[in-house]
């Protein structure tokens, strides 16, 4: 009777280490469940980039920036660029005009002072030889802004072209080394640990 009574006892004894350990399994076998959706899910997103790049060309964003500046950039999605594109434009063209009608008012004045120095508009302001010196100075300011204009459009077409490069890349703020919960194989029964993650992108 003491013996039946004793090993009553026991298993009584036993039985809340038994609940407590199962529920302890469930609670690391959910997180492991969750780590490996949240993994799949990843992988989801990578495979739906790779469809999109099989139908994003680099030929056409390059073609599209040559044909007009900014067409590449909507056909990339960088709709923030425009704004610098058609300023850095923008200006050097309005630039290039402004000097270049300096120039001819300057040039045509020097031809008048030639032709009739009586009735010159520059009489009493400017001799020949300073207006020979403003029309070099506005014929090198509107070449210099000729310039700048041939080389943003020059960088238009490079960065559309590097962005259709990129445009497959996953380069969101996602960390490709990434800590997960894991079960630990152990002595009697498994616990609950970490394993880090290297991913190559």
């Amino acid at each position: 009777m003491a013996l039946l009574l004793f090993s009553g006892q026991f298993a009584f004894a036993q039985q809340p280490d038994t609940v407590a350990v199962s529920e302890k399994d469930s609670i690391l076998q959910q997180l492991v469940n969750d780590s490996t959706t949240q993994s799949q899910a990843v992988k989801a997103q990578k495979a739906k980039l790779a469809d999109t790049a099989k139908t994003h060309s680099v030929a056409t964003a390059t073609w599209l920036s040559v044909a007009f500046p900014g067409l590449g950039q909507i056909y990339n999605r960088k709709y923030w660029k425009l704004p610098i594109i058609y300023a850095a434009l923008g200006t050097t063209v309005y630039f290039i005009v402004e000097n270049n009608n300096s120039y001819r008012f300057f040039l045509n004045g020097f031809y008048e002072i030639q032709a009739t120095p009586e009735d010159d508009l520059f009489l009493g302001f400017y001799d020949e030889r300073q207006l020979i010196e403003l029309q070099n100075i506005y014929r090198k300011w509107r070449d210099l802004n000729i310039i700048l204009a041939g080389l943003t459009y020059a960088l238009n077409i490079i960065d559309a072209h590097v962005d259709a490069h990129l445009y497959h890349y996953n380069i969101d703020e996602d960390l490709t080394l990434r800590w997960n919960p894991t079960l630990i194989q152990g002595p009697g029964y498994p616990t609950m640990g970490l394993s880090l993650k290297l991913e190559l992108k």
